[in-house]
């Protein structure tokens, strides 16, 4: 029996999709299979070395370990929850907007000025009222915003969008500060992180396929405002989640601080213009908001292009989307799994030490993602780009297993450069040089040329690629001061 003759049997059971697009989807399929197996029998050889310099026998690092797995599972259920709820209303959200017949640009540009405009405040106040309470905060936020979106009435979707940037906002930073503190907390070892980010970019990428199916049951079911309000349901369960945790704020710096600043009394001003400070004086803490900037900005300049630059290029039997998505999602589930493996291999193989893995990873996996995006930009520039098609689809699913990749290595180095009395001020400053290429990048795809846009992107995943490289050798010189 061949694999031809496997696929073959199993598309009589498939949608009666396009040939190519059902190859694509049975390939992602395997490649995920396989890239399970690969993990499952993997096992990540830092954790047994940590768990016996953390313990002094044996039964101790069992303890610590099976401590660890219960935290981090309880992080990692909340995260699954919301982020199936966030997947559930963005790719349903221009089609209710579409029936509403409103302004659609003015709405999803309101939505990003907005997250633009409170990022500076918004994380000053995560640090200062508590990263749990923020948490709770974005749930009611997001309850709010999907019951507004019942509504028809252009200025109440507008508000909507204005609270949709707060939510945002709070979305990537309250999460992900609170899981870092209470990680150190509770004396987990530091490279244990990095297991915590993977299992959040191979949960990302599953919500997301999972969303494309209930989201699509809940609007033949319910019409278009079906999926949001299976989104408020999903945030109401989160907020159920969240509340047991504890709470943590932003802590002192210092171990001479006041007692005040301790129980995190400090000024809100005083927080906000303490993390630019340290931002902009910490040449390791900006480059990493940065590169950041650079790698997901030209994540979502691809988002906005991968459609239409498929449809401009008039696949045999047209372009099914949702399978498309769900393949790009598989690959992006992909890249999850294989980054513990990709980053023992830097420490053991490439380099040898474990000091700068993340960061000679991170430069490989940029580059990767540049050298993909540069397949569409070379052949969409010619006459005959359709005769590349599959070319080109392959380089879509190679860019997206690489945001697999760097979503986890991303958060490990933000985790080890960004002090935890500033997490969420300095997370919400990095998205202002965010918002700004995503903007930037929005614009581009309505005025430039396909091939040139890809450019950018490339190059903007070359240039973050190359920013990391200069961080081989860097310390966390705020690493002390969090175990503190």
């Amino acid at each position: 029996i061949t694999m031809s003759a496997i696929f073959t049997a199993i598309k009589d059971f498939l949608p009666d999709w396009p040939e190519w697009a059902l190859d694509v989807l049975l390939i992602m399929t395997a490649l995920l299979i396989a890239t399970i197996i690969v993990a499952t029998i993997f096992t990540p050889e830092d954790e047994e070395v940590s768990s016996d310099d953390n313990k002094d026998n044996k039964e101790g690092a069992h303890h610590l370990h099976d401590d660890f797995l219960a935290f981090r599972n309880k992080y990692i259920l909340v995260y699954l929850v919301i982020m199936l709820a966030d997947w559930m209303q963005g790719t349903h959200m221009y089609t209710l907007y579409l029936s509403y017949n409103v302004n659609i640009s003015a709405l999803f540009l309101t939505g990003f000025l907005s997250g633009a405009f409170f990022a500076p405040f918004l994380g000053s106040a995560v640090d200062k009222f508590g990263r749990k309470n923020s948490c709770i905060v974005y749930c009611v936020l997001e309850i709010i915003i999907n019951t507004l979106e019942h509504s028809t009435n252009f200025g109440i979707l507008l508000l909507g969008r204005v609270l949709g940037g707060i939510s945002t906002n709070l979305l990537f930073s309250a999460f992900e500060s609170w899981m870092t503190t209470e990680h150190r907390k509770r004396g987990f070892p530091e490279e244990w992180l990095s297991r915590t980010y993977s299992a959040a970019s191979i949960g990302n990428g599953t919500m997301a396929i999972l969303a494309g199916v209930v989201s699509q049951v809940l609007e033949d079911q319910f019409g278009h405002i079906g999926p949001f309000q299976g989104a408020i349901a999903l945030t109401v369960l989160a907020l159920v989640l969240v509340l047991p945790w504890e709470e943590n704020y932003g802590e002192t710096k210092h171990d001479d601080d006041d007692d005040k600043n301790k129980d995190g009394d400090h000024a809100l001003s005083d927080q906000f213009f303490e993390g630019w400070k340290v931002t902009l004086s910490n040449s390791s803490i900006w480059k990493i908001g940065l590169i950041q900037a650079s790698s997901e900005g030209a994540m979502y300049t691809f988002v906005f292009m991968w459609v239409p630059t498929l449809l401009s290029m008039n696949p045999p039997g047209g372009l099914p989307t949702g399978c498309v998505f769900s393949a790009m999602m598989m690959a992006i589930t992909i890249g999850g799994m294989v980054f513990p493996i990709l980053q023992s291999i830097f420490s053991t193989v490439v380099l040898g030490s474990k000091d700068s893995a993340s960061e000679a990873c991170a430069s490989f996996i940029y580059f990767a993602a540049a050298a993909s995006m540069a397949v569409p930009a070379y052949f969409l520039s010619g006459s005959a780009s359709g005769e590349h098609f599959y070319l080109i689809i392959a380089s879509f699913m190679m860019v997206e297993c690489c945001v697999g990749l760097f979503m986890p290595v991303a958060g490990t180095l933000r985790s080890k450069y960004v002090p935890d009395a500033l997490q969420g001020a300095i997370l919400n400053i990095f998205r202002l040089p965010l918002n700004a290429v995503v903007v930037s990048g929005t614009y581009a795809t309505d005025v430039l040329e396909p091939s040139v846009v890809f450019k950018a992107v490339s190059l903007c995943f070359f240039g973050a690629g190359a920013l990391q490289l200069t961080m081989m050798g860097s310390t966390a010189s705020s690493k002390k001061k969090k175990a503190d």
